[in-house]
């Protein structure tokens, strides 16, 4: 009897397979998170994870919209650079005094943001200066200071015009370009929450839809409404609200019909192609020197992609967490039809893959990422790292634009930094892993402020004080490579676009700030900004410790997978590649009781 009973306990282990090896003792369930497991991934071994349709796909949606859409994002902070001004005094003609010498006599003089003594943007002296005939005599300390009475002159060095300079916003109207990217940051904030949940119940193709219309249409409507302020914060929100999903949705489908070790290769697609876009930015305005021109022909190429809609699909992987089987079959076969591959799999064989696996999950949008602890501080430290690295980006970035010198190549040489920035953090993240890079990138640039803030009130050490700001925004741009991989790596697919869309609302949240600070550092204190920075820096370098491994890990389908994932690492540990496997067996020779890869 006992023998009887061993050997069916036998039978029944054997019956059982790997399913019950899968429990611990504590009866915690432990997921394998090794990428050749996956079975959508056997699936799209057959329909193609590396050809002819992610290649195009990629160039097109990934590098190419991200380029256009870098353009129509970015495009205003050039046209709202602020050029030196100063009041308009009549009666120079009059005289043979240079501008300057009659700048010396007709106008105050104030602390610029340095510390140094110069004429003053906002005020003049109340005088008649055309009825003045002594000249010798004249003593401007018996005049009274005043606003400026008859406009403002603008230095045309670089620009013919841009819209402060074509609206006068300055002075007294200074805050309307800050309360403009403000209110850029505050839609985004809105959009990210929309339609970063709309990305997981209704779609990625929806999504990317509304973001094309949403931005080309509303930069558009903001470059002819500049006379009417308001209307023009609200062509601006418009962009806004679309801009992060943008390139989100298209990347998010990328990473999920391609192969494991593809995945920092589309976070390059789309970091050279936002390089690509802004790089020719400031060579295009400082081209054509006239920001109604630049606007215009840095707008239209984002509405242009929508002439290759034929390889617009929906994410397969997406449809099956949804059990919408039919229509991945759909879109697997338009995918082997591309890549020359045969795929005959039918809806009825697919859904029995995943018959019996776990039962669809009920998620409740963003509060499902903080359902448990390890879940809860993933989320937390990705928040915060999404934070930092956004307000250091549209810090520098507008900054760039207020450095002494070429206020293009300021630009272009923050921008074209951020190529070899991504190369190297491929590198970095592809062999010692996406924590350590991210922790790396924020603890360097924390080292990299503290000779900042000692030499960028001197005006000597202008070219060293560029040469740290622009290496701080190489790290930057490293870092915002990272985070946006790990972000696209730690989340479920059935809240992928959400977890994203979260540090987003967060970073734009924060980002908010970002305007103010390039506010405070060029009219009050030039260092100001950069003790912020270095603190967030040290704070974003010690978290990003605390963060899971993702390099060789399988995408995570379920809430319950991503409550584990990297439960189990070692605290700051160096990822080991995956051992070499034989041939994986074919999608219809996955096992329906292994329940753990549920998408």
């Amino acid at each position: 009897m006992q023998m009887h009973t061993q050997n069916q306990d036998m039978l029944d282990e054997k019956k059982n397979g790997d399913v019950n090896k899968t429990l611990p003792a504590n009866d915690e369930v432990e997921f394998d998170e090794s990428e050749e497991n996956d079975p959508f991934q056997k699936i799209m071994e057959r329909v193609g994870n590396h050809g002819r349709f992610q290649l195009i796909y990629n160039l097109t949606f990934v590098l190419g919209l991200a380029a256009a859409g870098s353009m129509v994002y970015m495009n205003i902070i050039l046209a709202l650079d602020i050029p030196e001004h100063w009041c308009t005094v009549p009666g120079q003609e009059l005289t043979n005094y240079t501008l300057d010498e009659w700048r010396r006599i007709t106008l105050p003089t104030q602390k610029d943001n340095r510390g140094t003594s110069t004429h003053s943007n906002c005020e003049m002296y109340n005088a008649n200066f055309t009825k003045v005939d002594d000249w010798q005599n004249w003593n401007k300390t018996n005049s009274n200071v005043t606003a400026c009475q008859h406009g403002w002159s603008y230095d045309r060095t670089w620009y013919e015009d841009t819209i402060p300079s074509k609206e006068n916003w300055v002075c007294a109207k200074d805050l309307y370009v800050t309360n403009t990217f403000v209110v850029g940051r505050v839609t985004e904030v809105i959009g990210s929450f929309v339609l970063g949940q709309m990305g997981d119940v209704y779609g990625r193709r929806l999504v990317y839809y509304i973001s094309i219309a949403f931005c080309a249409l509303g930069r558009s409507f903001s470059i002819i409404t500049t006379n009417l302020y308001w209307v023009f914060l609200f062509c601006t929100g418009l962009t806004g609200l679309a801009a992060n999903s943008l390139f989100q949705a298209p990347q998010i489908v990328g990473m999920e019909i391609s192969r494991e070790q593809d995945r920092s290769i589309i976070a390059i697609y789309q970091s050279i192609g936002w390089s690509i876009g802004t790089s020719l930015m400031p060579l295009l305005f400082w081209w054509l020197r006239d920001w109604y021109a630049f606007m215009w022909l840095t707008t239209i190429p984002t509405a242009i992609v929508l002439i290759f809609f034929k390889y617009v699909i929906e994410s397969p992987r997406w449809l099956i967490s949804k059990h919408r089987y039919g229509e991945a079959i759909t879109q697997f076969k338009k995918i082997a039809r591309i890549n020359g591959r045969q795929f005959d799999m039918t809806e009825k064989e697919l859904a029995q893959i995943y018959t019996n696996r776990v039962e669809e999950e009920v998620t409740y949008g963003m509060a499902s990422l903080f359902s448990g602890w390890h879940l809860t501080r993933n989320t937390t430290i990705m928040g915060f790292s999404w934070c930092v690295v956004a307000v250091s980006y549209f810090t520098l970035i507008l900054f760039s634009t207020r450095m002494g010198g070429n206020p293009f190549l300021n630009f272009l040489l923050q921008s074209v930094v951020e190529i070899p920035a991504y190369l190297v953090g491929r590198y970095m993240g592809d062999t010692y892993g996406r924590r350590f890079t991210n922790s790396t990138s924020f603890l360097m640039s924390f080292f990299a402020t503290v000779p900042l803030i000692l030499l960028t009130a001197d005006v000597k050490y202008e070219k060293v004080t560029v040469f740290l700001a622009t290496f701080i925004k190489f790290l930057n741009a490293l870092t915002f490579f990272t985070v946006n991989l790990q972000s696209m790596e730690i989340y479920p697919t059935c809240m992928r676009q959400t977890g994203i869309a979260l540090g987003t609302i967060l970073a734009n949240a924060v980002g908010v700030l970002a305007p103010y600070l390039v506010y405070l550092g060029t009219t009050v204190n030039i260092r100001a900004p950069y003790y912020i920075l270095g603190t967030l820096f040290l704070i974003g370098g010690i978290g990003a410790l605390f963060l899971p491994e993702t390099l060789h890990k399988k995408l995570p389908d379920t809430m319950e997978e991503a409550r584990h994932f990297g439960k189990h690492d070692k605290f700051f540990s160096l990822p080991k590649a995956p051992p070499k496997h034989e041939e994986p067996q074919p999608a219809e020779e996955v096992h329906l009781n292994q329940t753990k890869f549920a998408p």
